[in-house]
């Protein structure tokens, strides 16, 4: 589980919660309004479905999950991995990796090598390597998009709310008592549209945003040590391709690790 995530939305709910206990003198209830639950909630659904196909729709769930549960991997744990079957292939030949594949953790590895094993063309390795990675980042961006028109459709029903409970209480000036009641409620209607964009619908497709950088990162350095140890590169020839990846400190740590071992 992505423990930053969690607590970043644990943190941004309870900003919320003791603003209300102190500025509200804890009355959480003043902030439920069902009306405006059913114009937010239901509105900027029913917007969103407009937008999209069904079936992306209904895969929101495991979106989110993606964001909350999904680990895409250590770049410098990769790194060693791939230089590790270097080592092994400049040892005893590429078809021995074969044997090694039971013990690789990333399918995406066990793809490339099966097809270096297998002689495939290494333009061919390329090629097919490549449209998965664009495959993969076409998944998240189809996702991020479902989000980000929650985030745009929430406050503007958020907004429509306000609107329609301002027509209501103008016509019901006759009763001066009911003005402030009839605002606040008006009112909360822009609270919840600002609460699903900014508290879940804009964090969640900036989270799928970074966990795509990073496991692209991650598919990218896979793919250039595959195509290495295909054309048969030395194994610190391999690591010095890898190691373009990580920015100076990563791989000062990534160096100290290896000379530590």
């Amino acid at each position: 589980m992505d423990i930053g995530t969690v607590v970043g939305l644990v943190l941004a709910f309870l900003a919320i919660v003791i603003a209300v206990v102190i500025g509200g003198g804890g009355n959480v209830m003043a902030l439920v309004d069902p009306t405006s639950v059913f114009v937010v909630i239901f509105g900027a659904t029913g917007a969103v479905v407009v937008s999209f196909p069904l079936a992306r729709i209904t895969g929101l769930v495991a979106v989110v999950k993606k964001s909350l549960f999904t680990e895409t991997g250590d770049p410098a744990e990769t790194i060693s991995e791939l230089v590790r079957y270097a080592e092994v292939a400049r040892r005893e030949g590429i078809l021995s990796l074969e044997n090694l594949m039971s013990e690789m953790k990333d399918p995406f590895i066990v793809r490339g090598v099966k097809m270096a094993v297998d002689g495939t063309d290494p333009e061919l390795i390329q090629t097919i390597l490549d449209t998965e990675l664009d495959a993969l980042s076409d998944r998240h961006a189809q996702g991020k998009a479902v989000l980000e028109a929650l985030a745009k459709y929430a406050p503007a029903f958020g907004m429509i709310g306000t609107l329609l409970g301002l027509i209501f209480m103008l016509r019901s000036m006759d009763d001066p008592s009911a003005i402030g009641p009839g605002m606040a409620v008006a009112l909360i209607t822009t609270l919840y549209g600002a609460m699903i964009a900014n508290l879940f619908a804009s964090p969640i497709a900036d989270k799928l945003s970074a966990k795509d950088a990073e496991e692209l990162l991650v598919k990218t350095i896979i793919v250039t040590g595959v195509m290495s140890i295909q054309s048969g590169d030395n194994p610190r020839v391999v690591e010095s391709k890898l190691l373009t990846f990580l920015p100076p400190a990563q791989r000062d740590a990534f160096a100290a690790s290896r000379e530590a071992a």
